[in-house]
């Protein structure tokens, strides 16, 4: 058998480097066995397929242009072509149904090296392989699209959302799915879920339900080296991981003014509170626990209520909770202790004893879930004002991905497990 390799050029030229095809001499005989073609050991199928790769050596493939594998003459197909480049990135294809021709439908990265590996059969249906490599350029975009994702790396409740800046705005829907693709999410015990895209340069990632308990929670990019649009590259980023507590969960009856926190679904303490007055009515919804302070000072003008009026106020307050970016709270309110209970009388907070917003602080952690019913406020918006996202049902979370928007939900049924509703 000659194991000969010849180069043929092309005729085409990408970015200075010139095509060429892999060629193998005449006379390439298989060895097979009589009987069952499929059992012998697969023959170098070089002269079955070409290749719009360089050959050369220095020479460097264009990451802008696809990966193109053609099978040559009319007795061969291809089977199976496999491209992953030196970082166990793979590259997703497409096989035309007459195995004629298969080229890649995700970028190529800019500086890496590929290895392609190609399975053939003749007519007879012997198994033929080519193992091929090549590298690619250097991109000649000059931006560069970098991703930082939050939160820090640390502890939160299971409430928590994962967040991904982008340094410059990307509205192209195929270039948000090429970004997306990239943003990789892993949890143990795993849990399905889906990014959704606050705006050009913001994202969130939730499960369908709250994380579980106790889980791991592991963000990375692959953008690195990846062609996103015109001029416009991946860069680097930094990866995260964060690690969920207990599942804990106060939920608020403005109604009832009680506030009960549940730990891993038990009831450990129901508290009596005051919400919002007329005018002023607490947001109903699931919010996320922004953060802890244990003395803020809280001025009417900050929400804009004019200094001097009738419902202005400028009061120090100890062990407060923050739930939104725009002022509620969860904190001690002594001066409506004769209302806690019994009446909402407060500018929109959740208001307790203080030796109840003392305890209430000490259990709660950035990332629990606070949840509000009956009360005759609008729903926590879901972005924008802290972390509303558990308001969107799955259906339309998944709307707000580039890459499972419009699509059915009903096949990520069977992944629910803690479901955001009143326990």
């Amino acid at each position: 058998m000659s194991n000969t390799v010849h180069f043929q050029a092309r005729g085409r030229t990408v970015v200075g480097c010139t095509l060429l095809v892999i060629a193998l001499g005449a006379s390439v005989t298989a060895c097979m066995g009589d009987d069952n073609p499929l059992s012998a050991t697969p023959y170098d199928a070089a002269d079955q397929i070409s290749f719009n790769g360089p050959t050369d050596a220095g020479k460097k493939a264009d990451p802008d242009k696809p990966l193109e594998v053609v099978a040559e003459g009319v007795d061969g197909r291809i089977t199976d072509v496999t491209a992953v480049d030196a970082a166990g990135r793979y590259v997703a294809g497409e096989l035309s149904a007459d195995g004629a021709r298969w080229h890649s439908t995700s970028p190529l990265a800019a500086s890496a090296r590929y290895t392609v590996r190609v399975s053939t059969e003749d007519g007879d249906g012997a198994p033929g392989r080519k193992v091929l490599t090549f590298e690619t350029g250097k991109p000649g975009a000059k931006k560069t699209l970098d991703v930082s994702f939050g939160p820090v790396a640390g502890a939160y409740g299971v409430g928590q959302p994962i967040t991904a800046e982008l340094s410059l705005p990307v509205s192209d829907k195929a270039q948000r799915a090429v970004v997306e693709r990239a943003l990789q999410v892993r949890s143990t015990p795993a849990v399905q879920g889906a990014w959704y895209w606050v705006d050009d340069k913001k994202l969130h990632y939730r499960p369908q339900e709250y994380w579980p308990a106790h889980a791991t929670v592991q963000v990375r990019s692959n953008l690195d080296g990846i062609k996103i649009g015109d001029r416009l590259w991946g860069g680097r980023s930094t990866s995260l991981k964060i690690t969920t507590d207990d599942r804990v969960v106060a939920v608020t009856d403005a109604a009832a003014h009680t506030l009960t926190l549940y730990r891993d679904g038990e009831e450990v303490r129901k508290i009596p509170v005051t919400t919002g007055k007329p005018g002023f009515e607490t947001r109903n919804g699931v919010k996320v626990v922004l953060g802890k302070e244990p003395f803020v000072r809280m001025r009417s003008t900050t929400v804009g209520i004019a200094a001097g009026s009738s419902e202005s106020y400028d009061l120090p307050v100890h062990f407060a909770t923050r739930v939104t970016w725009s002022g509620e709270y969860v904190h001690a309110a002594p001066w409506s202790v004769g209302s806690q209970g019994s009446a909402n009388v407060s500018h929109g907070c959740v208001g307790m004893s203080t030796g109840n917003a003392k305890w209430f602080f000490r259990e709660i952690q950035e990332g629990d879930i606070v949840q509000v019913i009956n009360s005759g406020g609008k729903t926590m918006e879901p972005f924008n004002n802290g972390f509303g996202d558990w308001n969107l049902d799955w259906a339309k979370w998944r709307q707000g991905s580039a890459l499972t928007g419009g699509t059915d939900a009903a096949d990520s049924q069977e992944a629910a497990r803690l479901r955001p509703t009143v326990v």
